[in-house]
């Protein structure tokens, strides 16, 4: 049994509050968030205890393993502190507001041996698993070109995306970690042409909400990733690989399977109404996979340098969105 601590008790600390309750061999000891009263009522639903303060989640007699989705900006001190405490971490990304001070805090908690995860959900979706399955088995041949797509049916607030760090730090990064999982290959380079079309107030604080990155691999192969912030059709979030001797895809979900053919058409199921719905699964697999490492003694299945890799290749985006150049990618 894993004793756990929760950090933040917003939209995304409830989900993984309900996940941690269910599982069989999770604790959930407490939960902590500077809104008090949000972290007494989450608590209560999930026959937990509200923290008094940082104190409580960082005791390393009371706690095994912190779970940090709190605010983006205090992800690395809230990291530090557990691998201080000796704790098992498991992170929401980013690692850190910018690349630097991501690059320090990795450092500091490999230093401390704890066993330590970032939460990138995607790659416990099954069906991106069994695509990269296939790829990794020599199902396509030679890696060529992998195009992936995520298309979301709205903007969050403005207020959010302000703080954000930009579409490609905050959106794309999935999906640049995608890419090099899948293909084995970290990018080599980076080019990127965006636009403010769903709400160009956007772009006065240099964001776009419409982006499509083409990056290079070491084998030559191509990565295309195309993003976008609103549909008006639902959540659309697919990936396809080709390669030299045949293609996979893991496809667009719908709501259903049920495809009604008749006179005059074809109606099919609808996409999932938000990016939760579609990949809401993928959450509780991620800390099924982090609490049975713990369990064994294996080492996390996603690592804190995956994380720190991705941000690389997203700052890289970015500075590439704003030069108009393609952009090298140095990594740390």
């Amino acid at each position: 049994m894993q004793r756990f601590a929760l950090l933040g008790a917003g939209f995304i600390g409830s989900v993984h509050a309900r996940n941690l309750a269910a599982h069989p061999d999770v604790d959930l000891v407490v939960v902590y968030d500077i809104d008090d009263a949000r972290a007494q009522d989450l608590a209560r639903r999930h026959g937990s205890r509200a923290a008094g303060g940082l104190g409580e989640v960082f005791d390393a007699d009371r706690v095994d393993a912190v779970f940090i989705a709190s605010s983006t900006d205090t992800h690395a001190q809230h990291l530090r502190a557990a691998a201080d405490a000796g704790l098992a971490v498991i992170c929401e990304k980013p690692l850190a507001p910018d690349l630097a001070a991501a690059r320090d805090v990795v450092a500091h908690v490999r230093r401390s041996g704890v066993p330590a995860m970032l939460d990138f959900n995607r790659r416990f979706d099954r069906d991106h698993a069994a695509l990269r399955r296939v790829v990794a088995e020599g199902g396509v041949g030679e890696v060529e070109l992998l195009q992936l797509t995520s298309r979301g049916p709205s903007l969050p607030p403005i207020e959010y995306l302000e703080v954000s760090g930009g579409q490609l730090r905050d959106q794309t990064v999935h999906f640049f970690d995608l890419a090099r999982w899948i293909s084995g290959q970290d990018p080599v380079s980076v080019s990127v042409t965006g636009s403010a079309l769903a709400d160009p107030r956007i772009a006065r604080f240099g964001d776009v909400d419409t982006s499509v990155a083409v990056l290079t691999l070491p084998s030559g192969a191509l990565v295309q990733i195309d993003s976008v912030r609103r549909t008006g059709y639902g959540y659309d979030e697919r990936i396809e690989v080709m390669g030299s001797t045949g293609l996979v895809e893991s496809r667009r979900h719908h709501r259903g399977n049920v495809v009604h053919y008749g006179a005059t058409g074809v109606v099919a199921d609808a996409l999932p109404p938000g990016w939760f719905e579609r990949v809401e699964p993928t959450y509780a697999a991620t800390l099924a996979a982090f609490v049975d490492a713990l369990e064994r003694g294996t080492a996390p299945p996603v690592t804190l340098e995956d994380g720190l890799v991705a941000q690389a290749v997203a700052d890289a985006a970015t500075r590439a969105l704003v030069s108009g150049r393609t952009e090298t990618i140095a990594y740390p």
